[in-house]
């Protein structure tokens, strides 16, 4: 009888963790480029944890300074907006954020949009965000270019990138070094 108990509560912490994981967009498990392209003087970053989901970029080595401060954060917003859906599914970002709360960039990694070539993919729609406050308001057709036929997913990527970055800013930053 114990064994049975323990087959079936194996099992259901299982079919728990898979639930748990699939819940869980997959994102580039080598994100190393993205995150020196965001963050050009860290020399280290740790790995993806926390609550949202992020890594932290430093300009010290925190395994040989302990005490080491990040100088700003980097998030998958699919981790941190993960209900947000282009036209055609989820628009894979990944987002660097420094301590004043002002985007160090926007970079592309993989999306399914059918018009996503002429609209998120180009580099030039991610390098607008780079230097916007997460207080900007961030609306298509203002301060983010719109492209009209693809208007769904410029403004699913928008409010992805805004969102989450909004999001990360209260949860990591002091409001009064907030620009």
């Amino acid at each position: 009888m114990r064994r049975v108990t323990l087959v079936v509560f194996a099992t259901l912490m299982t079919v728990a963790s898979v639930a748990v994981l699939a819940q869980r967009r997959v994102t580039n498990p080598k994100p190393e480029p993205y995150l020196k392209q965001l963050f050009p003087e860290a020399v280290a970053f740790s790995p993806l944890e926390g609550t949202p989901l992020h890594f932290k970029a430093y300009a010290v080595d925190p395994t040989k300074n302990p005490g080491a401060k990040p100088i700003g954060y980097a998030f998958w917003t699919t981790d941190v907006t993960p209900k947000e859906y282009g036209y055609h599914g989820p628009i894979f970002f990944i987002v660097g954020l420094n301590l004043q709360g002002r985007l160090t960039g926007a970079i592309l990694d993989f999306d399914t949009e059918p018009y996503g070539y002429f609209s998120i993919q180009p580099k030039k729609f991610g390098a607008q965000f780079v230097g916007k406050s997460v207080r900007d308001p961030f609306r298509v057709g203002e301060d983010v270019d719109a492209v009209s036929s693809a208007s769904i997913s410029v403004a699913s990527a928008t409010r992805a990138i805004r969102d989450g970055s909004r999001i990360m800013a209260r949860q990591f930053l002091n409001p009064a070094d907030v620009k």
